[in-house]
């Protein structure tokens, strides 16, 4: 599981910065990649990476304004080009099909798969299968924003290799049907049950996705616990009213969230083009001071997610 930001930036493109698109590479755990907002140029920022469209199965937007979605028309005919023909998911606010399907029409824009979408209107469940489930909450920003919380089911438990052993199963089909929670018969004729030869299952993880927002209590709900937590911090602290007036956060804001609802690693992006070296480097400092494990992301950085068993914290490259 990983993160790459394509874009971390707020409002407009900047020198630096492209506007916001971050990618949820799960292609170890269902060789797919999420997309969260599709900011304009989204598709050239791709092009310098090795994420491939067509693996591209769900796009999750937060919310309507233009530097979240105005990469989204380009981004789906490439797609098309590309190869892809399995459907794709989207899932964002009330108007997010119209916004897609008119840009699609207008354009003459033909695609090779089609196209589900979910349309977001309060707090709900909006995705779940075996592996994963996706939860979104209302956010305070100008128009209809969202959160989504990604919540990845537990794994379950290694093998216990050497009591296998000790009990006389060698390696082979049986370890496969214990694996599947199947009875074990041991040479004697005795029947054990599965779980005797499997360790504790293995926590999932927690990925947490803010859109634009004002500081709310649904911040903290679904960030409560992450792995990661990705919050927009388009302003710093001395500019705490201009955040406000503008339905944003601040760095610092978004550190008190992290630090309350006992995040491993909080990740800053959307930040203002007014923030740029020295300055978004105090972003950062700022937010430290209040929550040490912060970084402000740059375009095309990435973070990888262990499983808990390997690591407690998310390691940034």
């Amino acid at each position: 599981m990983e993160l790459e930001f394509l874009g971390t930036g707020a409002g407009s493109p900047a020198r630096y910065r492209n506007v916001t698109s971050i990618a949820l590479k799960l292609l170890d755990e269902r060789n797919s990649v999420w997309l969260f907002d599709v900011g304009e140029g989204t598709q050239q920022q791709i092009l310098r990476t090795a994420i491939r469209p067509r693996k591209v199965e769900k796009i999750f937007i937060t919310h309507l304004h233009g530097d979240h979605i105005f990469g989204l028309p380009g981004f789906l005919s490439s797609r098309s080009f590309q190869g892809g023909k399995q459907p794709l998911t989207i899932y964002g606010p009330k108007g997010v099909r119209d916004y897609v399907q008119t840009s699609l029409r207008v354009s003459d824009s033909r695609l090779t798969y089609p196209i589900k979408y979910v349309e977001i209107t309060d707090n709900m469940l909006v995705f779940e299968d075996d592996t994963f489930k996706v939860e979104c909450r209302k956010l305070d920003h100008r128009i209809a924003s969202f959160g989504y919380r990604v919540i990845e089911k537990d794994h379950t438990g290694e093998l216990l290799v050497d009591k296998l052993r000790a009990a006389g199963i060698k390696p082979g089909p049986e370890y496969g049907k214990i694996k599947a929670g199947q009875p074990v018969t041991l040479a004697d004729g005795q029947v054990l049950p599965s779980s005797d030869f499997i360790g504790p299952a293995q926590k999932g993880r927690i990925v947490t996705i803010l859109g634009d927002t004002r500081r709310t209590a649904n911040c903290f709900t679904l960030a409560e616990n992450a792995d990661v937590l990705v919050h927009e911090s388009t302003f710093g602290k001395a500019d705490g009213r201009m955040a406000y007036n503008y339905y944003h956060s601040t760095s610092t804001q978004a550190a008190e969230v992290a630090k309350k609802s006992h995040v491993k690693q909080l990740l800053l992006t959307h930040i203002s083009a007014r923030y740029v070296g020295k300055a978004a480097h105090e972003l950062q400092s700022e937010a430290r001071q209040i929550f040490p494990h912060t970084r402000v992301m740059k375009d095309f950085d990435q973070v990888t997610i262990p499983l808990q068993k390997q690591q407690t914290q998310a390691i940034a490259k």
